[in-house]
């Protein structure tokens, strides 16, 4: 079971929208997956399909009550995925974790007793929390979402710098998923730019994919749907399947 972190410390930039939309096409692919919402916002859970305000049990249970990870999992059926939900209760864990030994170990643990999942994902909140470094901490790679903006960079390398203090401290087997360009508009020469400096240091660390902008991709979780089930030939849709397609072969060599 590979777990996977999808990260940025900046909002907005489509960390939510990937970790649905790679989840629903991985799943539409045959795998079996799990996406665990990990932000309080809970948009994760509500564009899967599942109502926040009606969820029975959370990450907060996950995490700070010690539930079973199998208490915990709901289906998201219509996606083809199973999803831990999220919601506000979830900001209080930040406390509540504060006395708590090896707080920093929780997701991991309660992902000892998660069976039957070829993959994680793991939605994280838009900040460097407890949250984010419980989630760093379990993961074996972290996907990051960014735009092709101008204050871009400076993000990453502030995020770069986040994963390598955990890998150096607490989690040595945690390395670079890779890096997605989203909200991409190939006609803004700053997005050129940006791109190429990207490809520059990071290399193939750099997803062929990129995610455009698209009305489609954006009304989807008004509808709890990935874009895949709302308008499979929208732009956003195909994206993502493209996406799905390029990290299982980016896997061929890790199972080698």
């Amino acid at each position: 079971m590979k777990v996977v972190a999808v990260a940025n410390q900046k909002g907005g930039v489509g960390k939510t929208t990937t970790s649905v939309n790679l989840a629903a096409s991985l799943a539409a692919m045959g795998r079996r997956v799990l996406l665990i919402d990990l932000d309080p916002q809970g948009n994760a859970t509500m564009s899967s399909g599942v109502d926040k305000h009606e969820a029975e049990a959370t990450a907060y249970d996950l995490l700070v009550d010690q539930r079973p990870i199998s208490e915990v999992v709901v289906p998201a059926a219509a996606n083809g995925f199973w999803l831990v939900p999220a919601n506000r209760n979830l900001t209080a864990a930040e406390v509540e974790l504060l006395n708590v030994q090896n707080r920093e170990r929780r997701l991991t643990e309660a992902l000892l007793n998660a069976e039957g999942f070829d993959l994680v994902l793991i939605d994280c909140p838009p900040s460097l929390s407890m949250l984010t470094v419980n989630a760093f901490v379990a993961a074996q790679s972290v996907i990051i979402t960014m735009q092709c903006e101008y204050f871009a960079l400076e993000g990453l390398s502030a995020l770069l710098n986040t994963i390598r203090r955990i890998a150096d401290t607490v989690n040595p087997d945690l390395e670079i998923e890779g890096i997605l360009r989203t909200m991409y508009d190939p006609r803004n020469s700053l997005t050129g730019e940006v791109s190429s400096q990207l490809h520059k240091h990071f290399g193939d660390l750099v997803y062929r994919t990129v995610i455009p902008r698209n009305v489609r991709l954006a009304e989807a979780p008004s509808h709890g749907l990935p874009a895949l089930h709302y308008d499979r030939y929208s732009s956003g849709a195909r994206a993502y399947a493209a996406l799905a397609g390029e990290f299982v072969k980016r896997q061929k060599p890790t199972a080698a």
